[in-house]
């Protein structure tokens, strides 16, 4: 009898903003507006790098990855916060909220893994120029993104199974937008300490060894840089990292705090704040800051345009 109160619950409630009732409506708005940005925006990058031929490099060819990520994490996430926003029935089943935090965290960890690629990349591309076209070849940068993928299928896969086949039983409200792991935990019967360990582990090498690998090519390409006599070029290749930087910060810092931490510590307000970062501000200013502080995506639209412009002329 026990067993089968624990194993009761078919569906959880996202509370998400249900305490800013009168404010409904124009959180709708916004978040319907950053999902708008977040796709148009990153759409946009990724037809872009595919269109023209000059952007079929390393450098473009994960930033189309990432971009193609951005798109599938919002669409994972908002879409559900919208539509809780307008109806009454915020109910998510046990299966529709354990695939919600499966795809979650497949595309969060990928992206983990494809962020510390693109540093090794600009790492070659600055400290390595004579050899950068054989250490960064097509194949091998094939090779890069598939781990990147299949790491993230599988840690997402782990990960969401651990915490799944615990008992739920009592409260089946989840204090959250999503179903992210700290608000699934919290719900949990019994004794979560050896799930909560293994969460831990698994975020530890996903966010830490990325992490490690950009600081360390950071720090080589900034000696590298340093090292440089001319003025523009140490502007120049500055300016091809700080994008990156930018997104790593917002990213990894985000995470970090969410998932680096004890599940006592749980802060459902906070926590909804930070998922923000990386559901929502994050994936709409990766284009934004990829395009604006980029000549080179400048140009591109450019000759795309151009070049559309004088098939549609000669018609």
């Amino acid at each position: 009898m026990e067993r089968e109160n624990q194993t009761a619950i078919t569906e959880f409630v996202l509370l998400g903003l249900s305490g800013l009732l009168e404010l409904q409506a124009l959180l709708f708005l916004v978040f319907l507006m950053s999902y708008i940005i977040a796709l148009t925006g990153n759409l946009f990058i990724f037809t872009l790098t595919l269109a023209d031929p000059a952007l079929h490099t390393p450098m473009y060819f994960f930033l189309r990855n990432l971009s193609f990520l951005e798109i599938s994490y919002t669409s994972v996430t908002l879409p559900r916060m919208l539509a809780n926003l307008l109806l009454e029935d915020k109910t998510i089943s046990f299966t529709g909220c354990a695939t919600q935090m499966y795809f979650l965290l497949f595309f969060g960890g990928t992206e983990c893994f494809l962020l510390g690629i693109m540093a090794y990349d600009r790492y070659a591309a600055i400290c390595h120029p004579l050899h950068y076209p054989c250490i960064m070849n097509n194949v091998r940068c094939t090779v890069m993104a598939a781990v990147s993928w299949l790491s993230g299928i599988f840690m997402s896969f782990g990960q969401t199974s651990v915490i799944f086949i615990l008992p739920f039983c009592g409260s089946h409200e989840i204090n959250h937008f999503f179903c992210d792991i700290p608000p699934i935990l919290k719900l949990a019967c019994g004794d979560t300490f050896l799930t909560e360990i293994v969460v831990f582990i698994v975020a530890l090498v996903f966010i830490t060894f990325p992490f490690v690998l950009i600081l360390v090519s950071y720090l080589l390409i900034i000696t590298t840089i340093m090292k440089m006599p001319s003025a523009e070029g140490r502007h120049k290749a500055f300016s091809t990292c700080s994008s990156h930087l930018v997104v790593v910060t917002l990213f990894f810092g985000t995470g970090t705090v969410m998932y680096l931490r004890p599940n006592s510590a749980y802060a459902p307000d906070i926590d909804k704040l930070l998922s923000l970062f990386y559901t929502v501000i994050t994936p709409m200013l990766n284009p934004i800051i990829y395009s604006l502080r980029n000549k080179e995506v400048k140009e591109a639209l450019r000759r795309v345009i151009t070049r559309m412009c004088f098939l549609n002329s000669g018609r």
